[in-house]
């Protein structure tokens, strides 16, 4: 008669769990950003400036560990900008950006806040000492302000925001 030996997660789930937690300290980790698509009522993008970089930038930043990447845009703009949403945010882009300089891979992403009145942008300040000022943009503007590819973000997020339908990026260009 052959019996059949139970698998290791019913014998011992303590062993099986600290041997999940082995592949899990080995696996790679990725850096997460997430930034907002912020309209006014004429079209123009928000983008602040932050004094640690050289260009003007979406509103967000790196999500902290094992933190979701819409609730880090929520976080970072409640922290720059003072701006509490209570709206739900629609994905628009996703960004894979391969190593570069000292940094390792990431995965960036954009959601759309939707549009902010007349009354939430007069609430808006700088409540972070990381940025030196906001300002709603043309897209003519917010191309000269921006890196070429974060300006290539931006455009394939006002894509998706037209579209509504996600779109996939490796390095700023559209995969699929």
């Amino acid at each position: 008669m052959n019996s059949v030996q139970q698998p290791q997660w019913e014998r011992d789930p303590e062993g099986y769990r600290a041997h999940l937690a082995q592949g899990n300290a080995r696996q790679a980790r990725k850096r997460v950003g997430a930034d907002a698509l912020i309209v006014d009522r004429e079209g123009r993008i928000l983008l602040v400036d932050p004094n640690y970089k050289p260009d003007w930038d979406l509103p967000g930043g790196m999500a902290e560990a094992n933190e979701a990447p819409d609730q880090a845009v929520r976080r970072e703009l409640r922290e720059e900008l003072g701006l509490h949403l209570d709206t739900d945010l629609a994905l628009l882009c996703v960004d894979w950006v391969s190593p570069h300089g000292p940094w390792d891979d990431s995965i960036m992403f954009i959601f759309d806040t939707g549009t902010l009145s007349a009354e939430r942008i007069d609430t808006l300040e700088i409540t972070d000492h990381e940025l030196d000022a906001f300002e709603f943009c043309t897209a003519e503007q917010a191309e000269q302000r921006l890196r070429t590819y974060m300006w290539s973000r931006v455009q394939a997020a006002l894509q998706a925001r037209e579209t509504k339908k996600v779109v996939y990026l490796h390095n700023g260009k559209v995969t699929c």
